[in-house]
């Protein structure tokens, strides 16, 4: 099986602009032995090379491109956190709902403490609002608020009124909102170079351009690219939505795309007027919008479109009267940047954890919640590695919806999902 994908560079987006540096990892020659090989080098990879190789485990780190060319490097930057797919997966089980619980938030704790830890200046920031369009957004809101004082959540948070979000975030385009101060945002790109970093400084080798073209499977599995191989006791494929190499994850995962556009820099007025708490802001909606100021003040805007393109002056085109209709003042304000991303949706909204053999793992399907939940597969398919699979079991015993000709229809059928939850986002 060939790769979806062939090496290219980084889109061009705000954050490969201001990345902190770039990657020059070679390309994997030759025949290597490891104790773990992972295919891909986003969030969900590079998490897992990071924990297994602070456990002392011999990784190598297989990227068909380079460290966070896909949506781990060009995502929103929204650090929240949730499951997607919670009551599915605790169903009305008291102890797994706690186990859940505790697993929504994990991947900020990772993440916080790498940066610590590791020195990684990827501008992680605390604050996040919640924005409602509809009367039924403030209902869930509600609940989660209630869940949240239930669990004596140690972070502020606060459900807002039209009046108070107006207020916080300087439009009237919302009927309320619920505050987190837990949640937050960052820069996803310079953290997954970081951490790239930080796994080789702990014994990892990375190799970028080395697109895979087999996973042999036998009891030591061999990870093929064009000039070399590895052969690894275990293999973890951390594709998401790029990936392409093994039959049985065909069409259980619809790629859909996301679109930012970043305006020029903005004045003290301006970010004071529209986002003085420097928060990141979202709404509920299927086909979202999502928005954030970088570090250096620029507007990050974005949302989905029903179009599977990556061309910018489309991207514009279609997102800039959106941010537009949210913040008006801001019309005669130039756009910088616009680009796009893949992510991976389930057709059953639940993250995808599983087993290709007994010694090949995969996780993937975040439906979104990438930041957070990529951190926290990572810990759990290190966890696997190691002998432990309590947390891996919750999700893997959640088997995947395969939707026939997915894979091969898949720009045509992420269009058609886009379109049929437009219409429910009306409701």
């Amino acid at each position: 099986m060939t790769a979806m994908i062939e090496t290219q560079p980084h889109t061009g987006s705000y954050y490969a602009a201001t990345a902190k540096e770039s990657t020059n990892y070679p390309p994997l020659a030759g025949e290597q032995r490891a104790d773990v090989c992972v295919v891909g080098a986003g969030f969900t990879g590079i998490s897992t090379a990071l924990h297994l190789a602070e456990r002392g485990y011999n990784v190598h780190v297989v990227e068909a491109s380079k460290v966070g060319w896909g949506a781990s490097g060009r995502n929103g930057g929204q650090m929240i956190g949730g499951i997607s797919g919670e009551d599915k997966l605790a169903g009305n089980d008291p102890a797994l709902r706690k186990l859940i619980w505790e697993m929504r938030w994990a991947g900020h704790g990772i993440i916080c403490e790498r940066v610590a830890r590791y020195g990684i200046d990827c501008d992680l920031k605390s604050g996040y609002l919640d924005v409602a369009i509809k009367p039924r957004h403030m209902r869930a809101f509600r609940a989660d608020f209630d869940n949240l004082e239930r669990h004596d959540f140690a972070h502020e948070f606060r459900l807002l009124s039209a009046q108070e979000t107006a207020e916080l975030i300087g439009t009237p385009a919302y009927i309320g909102s619920l505050l987190n101060m837990g949640n937050g945002h960052l820069h996803p790109l310079n953290l997954c170079i970081g951490e790239a970093k930080a796994a080789v400084s702990n014994g990892a080798t990375i190799y970028e351009s080395s697109p895979v073209l087999r996973i042999e499977r036998g009891a030591r599995a061999r990870v093929v690219a064009k000039r070399g191989s590895v052969v690894a006791d275990w293999v973890v494929i951390a594709g998401n939505a790029y990936h392409a190499l093994i039959p049985e994850l065909k069409g259980i995962l619809l790629p859909l795309n996301s679109f930012i556009i970043a305006t020029e820099p903005l004045s003290k007025r301006q970010t004071d007027a529209i986002n003085p708490r420097d928060l990141a802001v979202c709404d509920p909606n299927f086909v979202l919008e999502y928005f954030r100021l970088s570090a250096d003040k620029r507007l990050l805007f974005g949302g989905r479109i029903n179009y599977a393109g990556n061309d910018a002056a489309f991207i514009r085109k279609n997102l800039r009267p959106r941010m537009l209709k949210v913040y008006p003042a801001l019309r005669d304000t130039q756009i910088d940047y616009a680009w796009g991303g893949t992510i991976g949706v389930p057709i059953n909204r639940v993250p995808q954890f599983g087993r290709v053999s007994s010694n090949i793992l995969f996780a993937q399907g975040y439906s979104g919640h990438g930041v957070n939940v990529t951190h926290l597969a990572g810990q759990i398919l290190a966890d696997v590695v190691a002998g432990t699979a309590e947390r891996f079991d919750v999700f893997s015993r959640i088997k995947p919806v395969r939707l026939p000709g997915a894979h091969r229809f898949r720009r045509e059928l992420a269009a058609l999902g886009v379109f049929y939850y437009q219409l429910r986002d009306r409701l």
